[in-house]
């Protein structure tokens, strides 16, 4: 059979195609099952019926899993469009009729959160039908595009120094850019300095995010231009605990600068740094479906609001 031109949708079911959207999203039936609010058996007959009713196999077993075909992989991808379509005649639809509404599930790293989810909530007050779910998603920065899959809008960072790869799947809407200064106890020589230079402070002792977290990234390029390894002494996610360790002399750090400013003052001194770009660039990542909604463009807008704030 020939699962092509109009004859597919007579075949299909939108709900079914979503089912398979969502596989493929998210690589297994249980997870499938999820992201649909069905049981996973529920998922498994929703995929028979549309293998049966196109007479072309979707998916096959691999192991204790499932895997799509190609036709499977193909007809994702028209599902996405067909997710985006209706997405956007919805948008449309509730424009016409004056109201917004709907729960969007908004991911944030933590440092984000706290720069931006305040704001956020009070610029939404006057949007009584969007409910606002956030949750917080500390990951590294090449994992934050499979967020998507989980959340209505991911806000992601990444290095200045790192070219993001080919999001052609994604919508993508930039934020802002924050500097990251170097952190020093107020006791320090150089927390006087207007700036200082990679090679001024590269010999110190450094409190450190994890590998592959943009700070860490930055950190590379420091040692790099000064010539010198980096001396680690710890390494964490949470930027107030570096704030208090830096203020109690046990190292310096790079700390985001609008995240730490406010509580910088008299704990200890954010000196930029000179001869070198430092910085993260921080986004908010959908997908194409869920950016369509008019409950998500309206969050999104108050996003870019709140982030504008700061620059």
């Amino acid at each position: 059979m020939d699962p092509s031109g109009w004859e597919l949708w007579d075949r299909v079911d939108v709900a079914h195609l979503a089912v398979l959207r969502e596989l493929a999203e998210h690589g297994s039936v249980t997870a499938a099952a999820r992201a649909t609010s069905l049981s996973p058996s529920a998922v498994s007959q929703q995929l028979k019926v549309l293998q049966r009713r196109l007479g072309v196999v979707l998916v096959e077993r691999v192991g204790r899993g499932v895997r799509l075909t190609d036709a499977g992989r193909a007809l994702a991808g028209i599902a996405a469009s067909v997710s985006t379509a209706l997405a956007a005649a919805e948008a449309d639809w509730q424009s016409y009729r004056g109201g917004v509404g709907g729960t969007v599930r908004l991911a944030t790293f933590h440092s984000a959160g706290e720069l931006l989810v305040p704001g956020l909530l009070d610029r939404l007050a006057d949007q009584p039908g969007i409910v606002l779910e956030t949750f917080d998603e500390d990951v590294s920065q090449d994992d934050f595009p499979a967020l998507t899959a989980e959340y209505d809008v991911v806000v992601a960072h990444r290095s200045d120094d790192v070219v993001p790869p080919a999001r052609g799947d994604l919508e993508v809407r930039p934020l802002l850019r924050e500097p990251l200064d170097v952190a020093l106890p107020l006791d320090h020589p150089l927390a006087g300095r207007e700036r200082v230079t990679p090679a001024e402070v590269i010999d110190e002792d450094w409190i450190v995010a994890p590998a592959e977290f943009p700070i860490d990234r930055v950190l590379t390029a420091l040692a790099a231009q000064a010539h010198s390894p980096v001396r680690v002494v710890r390494r964490t996610t949470h930027l107030p605990l570096m704030e208090k360790l830096v203020a109690r002399g046990h190292g310096v750090a790079l700390l985001p600068r609008h995240t730490t400013r406010d509580r910088s003052e008299g704990r200890l001194a954010l000196v930029p740094l000179a001869d070198l770009r430092a910085g993260r660039v921080i986004e908010a990542l959908m997908r194409p479906d869920r950016a369509a909604r008019r409950s998500v463009q309206v969050v999104v807008h108050a996003l870019v609001e709140e982030a504008a704030a700061y620059t």
